[in-house]
């Protein structure tokens, strides 16, 4: 039995397909704290469902019989701009895996854990100065980015950085509430994998999207809310400069990674990048999506907006993921926001 948390959320309950259409049997357990009025409708019916709370011991005493390994997939999700949220980020992603990783010790579990963590723990991307070499930029300053200056600096010499994809070893450097949560789980599963010997495995997703994303939400992805905006017959509205880089990657294909993580003859410890390998820009993602909507679709709009808790280039190298796990992405791109187009305005 695996128990997936989270398992009636957008990528949760697409793990539990992917791992039911494999023939194993899946509890799922989820508060439903996401569910924005969907309730259990992307539940898979043959999935045992468990509703409750992953912070309360009770509930995860519950879930954990009988249960030889764990996708951990539970989380608030967001940027978590708004301080008056920070404490519903920390309990319901790192109280809450805590309380997992109390029980999991009590019980002596020496199964699988997989837990989905997020391109957000890296904060920037990776940088390279012509004449500095690799080089880390500090965070972007508010002036110059209310002055349309949006590419980082090499902080020894001022001269504009080359972006390079990020690899697995790149330090941690979260910049928001969300990224600084999801950044402690994994610190606290890799603890536990230490003191337990218990094998955990990290999948950073990158930019996920697919059928089954949220709507119109304050968590909802940037392409949800594009084609959101698209089915509303409203121009999708593009921070910055639009040539932010970013790694899409299908929800498909981040539940085969799951699987993969779960399922494979010998357990895969170590975080692993999940991402399609291939960078792109926001504004052509904006695009991806107005041409699936149709001739008479309006165009990407782009604002010159910004927000402080925003990275200007983050995509990823896949290569680990390859060579470790036996993961690539196959989700072609523009197919994949054509069906995500689909979705959202069926």
């Amino acid at each position: 039995m695996i128990l997936v948390t989270g398992g009636a959320g957008f990528i949760g309950s697409h793990v539990v397909d992917a791992l039911i259409d494999q023939g194993l049997e899946v509890r799922v357990l989820d508060s439903l704290l996401a569910a924005n009025g969907d309730g259990v409708r992307w539940l898979n019916p043959r999935a045992e469902f468990l509703q409750g709370d992953l912070a309360d011991p009770d509930v995860v005493v519950r879930a954990l019989r009988g249960v030889t390994a764990v996708c951990h997939q539970a989380s608030m999700v967001g940027l978590g701009l708004d301080m008056g949220d920070i404490a519903g980020y920390v309990r319901h992603n790192d109280l809450a895996t805590a309380e997992l990783l109390r029980q999991l010790a009590a019980s002596d579990f020496r199964g699988r854990l997989v837990l989905a963590s997020s391109m957000v723990v890296y904060g920037e991307g990776a940088y390279r100065c012509r004449v500095h070499g690799l080089v880390a930029p500090a965070p972007r300053a508010p002036d110059r980015l209310a002055a349309g200056e949006f590419e980082l600096q090499c902080p020894a010499c001022g001269e504009g950085v080359e972006p390079l994809a990020v690899e697995e070893a790149a330090p941690l450097d979260p910049r928001n509430v969300y990224a600084a949560t999801k950044a402690h789980q994994e610190h606290l599963c890799f603890a536990f994998m230490r003191e337990t010997g218990v094998p955990v495995t990290a999948l950073r997703y990158h930019n996920v999207y697919g059928p089954r994303m949220p709507r119109d939400t304050p968590y909802s992805g940037v392409a949800a809310i594009f084609a959101s905006s698209l089915a509303a017959n409203r121009a999708p509205q593009v921070f910055e400069d639009g040539r932010q880089l970013r790694d899409f990657v299908h929800v498909r294909d981040v539940a085969r990674a799951n699987v993969l993580a779960l399922t494979t003859d010998e357990p895969v410890p170590g975080a692993f990048n999940v991402a399609s390998g291939r960078p792109r820009t926001v504004r052509e993602m904006a695009d991806a999506l107005a041409d699936a909507a149709g001739p008479g679709a309006p165009r990407p709009q782009i604002t010159a907006q910004f927000r402080l808790g925003d990275v200007r280039h983050l995509f990823a190298s896949a290569e680990r993921a390859a060579a470790v796990l036996g993961f690539r992405a196959a989700v072609d791109f523009r197919a994949g926001m054509s069906e995500l187009s689909g979705a959202l305005t069926a």
